[in-house]
């Protein structure tokens, strides 16, 4: 198969080619309400076609039924994907990455086995700040090269969509570049690419000792570039002690949303302090971390609509105990999702599948629960919904043949080396072992 860059709908338009995808042993379709699944029930219907199969043409999925009735419209045209009686998912979307950054802080690493906290490292220099450093002094080329490097780990490990944040720039001049990057991204591989602006990622040496002139900065200088250039969906803070205060978050939270970008914050991963009530009462899209959000925080999520991302991979990275209280967010209806947290200093992982795994052991989350939060939740928290994160007729071909037979093995088998075939748009994006190469057939 000829590979292309498909990342744009008008784009993935101009393919003609048609394929079957058959012998599914579980085809998940997570086919249902056209929004974001809330609750126990919602969240533990999967919409699994046994023996099933697709039809796909231009990168859309036209029809999903049984393998019977799949074979009836092949003809010597239709090129076939076996899968095998495999499992097959949508991509994964994860919906909370910091990819773009230069350098790596495996001496941090060191230093927390060691017995220092996330916080005494970033007030000695490290940290976020150390990681800003390198970022700023990367060219735009080398840059996009290592953003690229790690957007392959993603690939081959079934994400097909993800937002990544700036933040690593913490200028003008840099926040810029690295949105750029992002945006280079989108066209250089298939990967779908949702930019957010997370200038609020904590305040700059240049600015320590003037915090209000680097909001100004923000504000008024940053946000309408970012705006104008169009190159971010959304604006992120990091409302946190050791980052950006309540008030400060809220300026900056509410200066992106006069200028028309969504919004997501990075809320009560260290303490309950109030994030979560300003994010409800602002309309963020989502709500970020949550280890410390309490019932109030979460009924005020349910009541405004906020889709809470959890990131537990954060959480054991850190080697921290306190997880999000999951289950009480499922239970009162609020519409999860998981995600990497992908970074250098506290969630060096891109993968989904191990995120789904401490979900399911550490926060007591169901298989499908997991998997519902790492697809179609995903994608209604990037406003994607009616376009990718479950297999239906309309949507894009997003999906994963797995080297499983069940899909609650996706949780259970813990950091296996599961190298999924990927799809996006109808196209094959790797070559995992177990690729079956595509072929005409007659009917």
């Amino acid at each position: 198969m000829s590979e292309i860059s498909l990342v744009h709908e008008h784009v993935a338009a101009s393919s003609t080619e048609r394929y079957a995808v058959l012998n599914c042993g579980q085809l998940v379709t997570l086919a249902g309400p056209a929004r974001a699944r809330r609750g126990v029930l919602e969240m533990r219907e999967l919409s699994i076609v046994e023996n099933g199969g697709m039809l796909i043409a231009n990168g859309l999925i036209q029809y999903v039924g049984f393998h019977a009735d799949i074979v009836r419209h092949v003809d010597r045209q239709t090129k076939v994907i076996d899968a095998r009686g495999c499992v097959v998912t949508p991509g994964f979307v994860d919906a909370h990455t910091h990819i773009a950054f230069a350098g790596t802080r495996a001496n941090e690493f060191e230093q927390r086995l060691a017995g220092s906290t996330y916080q005494e490292i970033a007030a000695a220099g490290g940290g976020i700040l150390s990681t800003v450093r390198h970022t700023r002094q990367a060219t735009e080329e080398t840059l996009l090269a290592t953003v690229q490097h790690y957007a392959e780990w993603f690939l081959r490990t079934g994400t097909t969509t993800l937002e990544a944040k700036s933040g690593y720039g913490l200028s003008l001049e840099s926040e810029l570049k690295i949105l750029r990057v992002l945006c280079a991204l989108q066209e250089t591989l298939a990967l779908r690419v949702v930019p957010t602006l997370l200038a609020a990622h904590a305040v700059p040496p240049e600015f320590r000792e003037n915090r209000t002139a680097y909001i100004a900065l923000v504000t008024n200088e940053i946000l309408p570039q970012v705006v104008a250039q169009h190159l971010a969906s959304y604006c992120d803070v990091f409302c946190d002690e050791y980052a950006f205060t309540l008030d400060e978050s809220r300026r900056i939270l509410t200066a992106a949303k006069q200028a028309g970008l969504g919004l997501r914050i990075h809320a009560e991963q260290f303490s309950a302090d109030g994030a979560v009530s300003m994010a409800a009462q602002l309309g963020a899209t989502t709500a970020d971390h949550l280890e410390c959000t309490d019932a109030r925080g979460i009924a005020a999520m349910r009541v405004a609509g906020v889709q809470p991302v959890l990131l537990p991979a954060s959480v054991f990275c850190l080697g921290r105990s306190r997880y999000p209280n999951a289950r009480a967010m499922i239970d009162t209806g609020l519409a999860t999702i998981l995600a990497t947290d992908f970074n250098p200093g506290s969630s060096p992982t891109t993968s989904m599948p191990f995120v789904m795994t401490l979900a399911c052991q550490q926060m007591k989350m169901l298989p499908s629960e997991a998997l519902v939060s790492t697809t179609i939740n995903a994608a209604y928290g990037l406003n994607m919904g009616n376009k990718i994160g479950s297999l239906e007729a309309g949507k894009a071909a997003d999906f994963l043949i797995h080297e499983f037979r069940d899909y609650r093995e996706l949780a259970y088998f813990a950091a296996v080396p599961n190298l999924p075939q990927v799809f996006i748009a109808g196209k094959l994006r790797n070559t995992a072992p177990q690729t079956t190469p595509t072929k005409s057939i007659a009917r």
